[in-house]
């Protein structure tokens, strides 16, 4: 009897998350489809001109020439191979800048906005309680971070094969499995910022910023004696040319990556259950 009582509380609790986050996952599936054509035509580019590209002696003398720090910067040191154009200049302004910027972005304004319309007033007014909401927001994420991260390593692996440098499929879907735990954390952050900040566009503009702004500090940082600082910004733990080129997972970054996102989330759902709407 006491097991039963206890068990349906949270298959209700459970029922009301997958209510919010289908909802809200539905609402996401155009723009990700708008933004999966965009970047199958960005990686299209880059192996129609990558292979070219690094052949070129005079590309490789001019990159050799140019500072440290812009080398680390956009990963120019990684040019010499397809799979080191992508880590670089793909994957640095497509995954670590764009997507997560836009995550981030996206999950400050799913909060903020409907703080700013009113609309959270709606929906926390119902049976469904604010943590579950938020929690549903979250989790109707996962649309665009699963469906890009499956689509685009079979696009490359496939892309690279018919121009004749066939890419690792393995370092492949081991890059797009280090980059959920990645995108994971951002949109935590995001969503954090979005419940602190409130105002709509304020708040994902500032997700945006910050998501540049972590990119820029770990660039800068690791070429200097301050390198250790850079930990403390998500980007830090995830680098795309140490899986392609290297083959080396960092896991315990995964870890820490997802550790940071439970923490953010966590922080989100108390600062908002306590505060007016």
């Amino acid at each position: 009897m006491s097991t039963d009582t206890t068990t349906r509380p949270r298959a209700a609790r459970r029922a009301a998350v997958w209510a919010v986050a289908r909802f809200e996952g539905r609402n996401r599936v155009p723009v990700t489809l708008v933004i999966t054509a965009l970047v199958t035509v960005y990686a299209a580019m880059f192996l129609w001109l990558g292979p070219t590209f690094v052949a070129e002696e005079a590309v490789t003398d001019l990159l050799d020439s140019l500072p440290p720090v812009l080398n680390e910067l956009f990963g120019f040191e990684s040019l010499a191979s397809l799979e080191g154009l992508f880590a670089s200049e793909f994957y640095t302004f497509g995954w670590i800048v764009g997507l997560g910027g836009y995550l981030a972005y996206a999950a400050a304004g799913t909060v903020a906005g409907d703080l700013r319309t009113e609309r959270m007033d709606m929906l926390v007014a119902g049976p469904v309680p604010r943590a579950h909401v938020l929690v549903g927001k979250y989790l109707a994420l996962l649309v665009p971070i699963a469906v890009l991260n499956v689509v685009t390593p079979l696009v490359l692996y496939g892309g690279s094969r018919v121009v004749g440098e066939p890419m690792a499929l393995a370092d492949l879907a081991a890059l797009h499995a280090l980059a959920v735990p990645y995108l994971l954390c951002w949109s935590a952050v995001g969503l954090l910022l979005g419940a602190v900040v409130r105002g709509g566009r304020t708040a994902g503009r500032l997700a945006l910023g910050l998501v540049f702004g972590a990119w820029i500090v770990d660039s800068v940082l690791s070429t200097t004696d301050y390198a250790a600082v850079g930990r403390v910004v998500p980007t830090h733990y995830f680098d795309p040319p140490t899986i392609l080129i290297e083959g080396q997972y960092d896991l315990a970054g995964a870890a820490i990556l997802l550790a940071a996102a439970a923490l953010a989330l966590a922080v989100t759902v108390w600062t908002f259950q306590r505060s007016d709407l």
